[in-house]
């Protein structure tokens, strides 16, 4: 115990790794303690986790484990820790990330500081330009599967500090907990949803994939988000015989490709004429695929660029249906732009990057809700679409800065019904 509190963690470090926590969500873990709640005490509380840290006797909590619906019927389980736990695992993410980040790989994108999803993206697009084919992994079960053993030894190749390697190890065997109260022991794996994962998950992708890659494939670019990666090839037979290679290289650090999932993708345009099985996949809530795009001097042609994948679009239309907004006649025009402003801005932001046109039919669709909602609202309007859409459709050309989409991308009522 001695010797790990003679490390020292700064308390300066613990109140800045709560005002990082404090910014990313309320969601309370097994105690059912809020940030509100955890606020109301806000300096002791602050004081008892640097204590409990900084004398080695901070054991984490089980996490709340939920289940999350994913779009094939199955479910991802989430890990939900409590606000302490959440705050000490930051203080080890910021003590650690800067000693370990500058070795990371310039094509590793994934919850790094200065590197972002539509880094990731572009860089793709650009490859499928020059690579006629790629292959879109996919990780089977990766948080859940990681080995605790292989995990730390990546992690003592960058940190020497006894502290964090113990944290680390006790958070990697820290049980979760089912609704049902019932405790899980873990023996891989790590929490998906903990503060502390990603930067985990990242560096032992580091060691098992990017530095295997650049050793020996440095031909075959990459662009990998955390267990989302894409490789590049020249040839179908290239691909191919990649694509078993890495199945090898993943067992040998007991993972697996997913058998489904993982496809060869001929990156099809207007200069290659083959026919494959896959001609798009998808990355990043993008799906990438033969689009029509128009030069610089006004000339039609076809390029594999990304737009708004299909599954992203789906996810949005749900969203808008479950705000009601038909039946919330009890707001107003401005009532229902202040409350969905932020999301629909979200959307617009990282969907639109590339290919914005390929959103105008998902916004259509929020301007029919809309239109809806005046029909129910106001009397005159009701059984008259048209009256209606022409109603809203004026509105939209005095406020635009109302919703995010009638600003951003000019979808108003009158031109996107």
């Amino acid at each position: 115990m001695n010797s790990v509190r003679s490390l020292e963690i700064p308390k300066q470090l613990v109140l800045e790794a709560y005002k990082r926590v404090k910014a990313g969500g309320e969601a309370a873990g097994i105690d059912g303690q809020t940030m509100a709640m955890f606020e109301e005490n806000l300096k002791d509380n602050l004081y008892k986790l640097w204590n409990r840290m900084s004398s080695g006797s901070y054991f984490p909590p089980a996490v709340r484990y939920v289940d999350i619906a994913k779009s094939d019927g199955k479910t991802r389980r989430l890990g939900i820790p409590t606000i302490s736990d959440r705050i000490a695992q930051m203080v080890v993410k910021m003590y650690s990330e800067p000693m370990i980040e500058p070795h990371f790989h310039p094509d590793s994108y994934g919850y790094r500081p200065k590197k972002s999803a539509h880094e990731a993206i572009g860089m793709a697009r650009q490859r499928c330009w020059r690579y006629n084919w790629c292959v879109d992994l996919d990780i089977k079960g990766f948080y859940d599967n990681l080995d605790h053993e292989l995990v730390m030894k990546a992690v003592k190749k960058h940190i020497s500090s006894k502290w964090n390697l113990m944290y680390i190890e006790r958070w990697l065997k820290a049980p979760g907990q089912l609704p049902d109260g019932t405790q899980m022991v873990r023996e891989k794996g790590a929490i998906q949803g903990g503060v502390v994962s990603p930067l985990l998950a990242n560096l032992f992708l580091h060691y098992a994939f990017d530095k295997w890659m650049q050793r020996n494939y440095p031909l075959n670019p990459f662009e990998r988000y955390a267990d989302d990666c894409i490789v590049h090839c020249k040839t179908e037979s290239e691909a191919n015989s990649l694509k078993e290679a890495i199945e090898q290289r993943l067992k040998e650090c007991k993972l697996e490709l997913h058998p489904k999932k993982t496809r060869i993708v001929y990156c099809k345009d207007d200069d290659r004429k083959e026919n494959h099985e896959h001609e798009k996949f998808d990355f990043l809530g993008y799906t990438f695929q033969a689009r029509r795009s128009k030069n610089r001097y006004g000339k039609f042609f076809v390029n594999f660029s990304p737009a708004v994948s299909n599954k992203a679009t789906k996810a949005m239309r749900q969203e808008m249906r479950s705000w009601r907004i038909p039946n919330r006649s009890d707001k107003n025009i401005e009532d229902l732009g202040r409350m969905f402003y932020s999301i629909i801005n979200g959307w617009i932001n990282y969907y639109g990057r590339y290919y914005k046109s390929a959103l105008y039919p998902v916004f259509q669709h929020l301007n029919r809700l809309l239109v809806w909602w005046a029909m129910k609202k106001y009397k005159k309007l009701r059984g008259h679409q048209r009256n209606a859409t022409h109603w809203l459709g004026k509105i939209a050309e005095r406020e635009k800065y109302r919703f995010p989409h009638w600003k951003h991308l000019d979808i108003t009522p009158a031109t996107g019904q």
